[in-house]
């Protein structure tokens, strides 16, 4: 159990959002049995996940609460604004196979636009404060993630909405990269994606939200692989 949000390892209450703690954990389950296996892709070594800027918005000051459910803060029963969002993939080095015990850190606006790092400038009010801003997730054996959050939203100055992500692996440093909705009209005006480089660069970092099939509340689910920059140590 970590930071003391009970719910997200043993709870069942539900929320208003019509989501329960089991619900959450259920699909956490169903998700991971799509990880890849080890060896899936050894024939044929696969292209780097493109690096994306980290920005200046990581938080300065992690919150309390850092697991991987961003909708719900603690204890809280009340769920972040926003649409849900089951995203989820794997971390695979340039084999194919699975990176365990890598460290998955995601950040994002809230739907207000506003990042955890720029509340304290901000008027109590003006951004969810139910919204956890930042996540993290140690993988397994299948180099598998997942995370619960919301559909990220426009920040000025961006056209194109965006989910931060960093990748912690011991002896190396940490890999940064960006995650952007496929189709969205934003990305072709937006600099940093356009500067990521060719079609099937900047397709590696596009995912589809699509919907949760029979999900009565609208929710999402986005898979988004991430092949770092080398293979197993021989």
């Amino acid at each position: 159990m970590q930071n003391g949000k009970r719910g997200v390892y043993s709870g069942m209450r539900s929320f208003e959002s019509g989501v329960t703690r089991r619900d959450f954990l259920r699909r956490a389950s169903l998700t991971a049995g799509f990880f890849a296996v080890p060896g899936a892709f050894a024939d044929e070594l696969l292209r780097q996940t493109p690096w994306g800027t980290q920005g200046p918005l990581y938080p300065d000051k992690l919150p309390l609460d850092t697991d991987n459910d961003l909708i719900i803060v603690n204890d809280s029963v009340t769920p972040a604004v926003g649409q849900i969002t089951h995203l989820s993939g794997r971390i695979l080095d340039t084999r194919g196979d699975p990176v365990r015990d890598a460290t998955v850190e995601i950040w994002q606006v809230d739907s207000t636009a506003t990042y955890l790092k720029e509340r304290s400038s901000r008027k109590a009010g003006s951004f969810d404060e139910n919204f956890q801003g930042f996540g993290r997730f140690l993988t397994g054996s299948n180099g598998g993630y997942y995370f619960r959050t919301i559909k990220p939203v426009t920040y000025p100055g961006r056209s194109a909405p965006h989910v931060h992500f960093m990748i912690k692996t011991r002896g190396r440093d940490p890999w940064t990269t960006q995650l952007y909705i496929k189709g969205h009209s934003g990305n072709r005006r937006d600099g940093i994606y356009r500067a990521i480089g060719d079609a099937r660069s900047q397709e590696a970092v596009t995912a589809e939200f699509a919907p949760v099939k029979d999900s009565r509340i609208g929710e999402l689910a986005a898979t988004f692989d991430i092949v770092l920059g080398f293979t197993p140590q021989g």
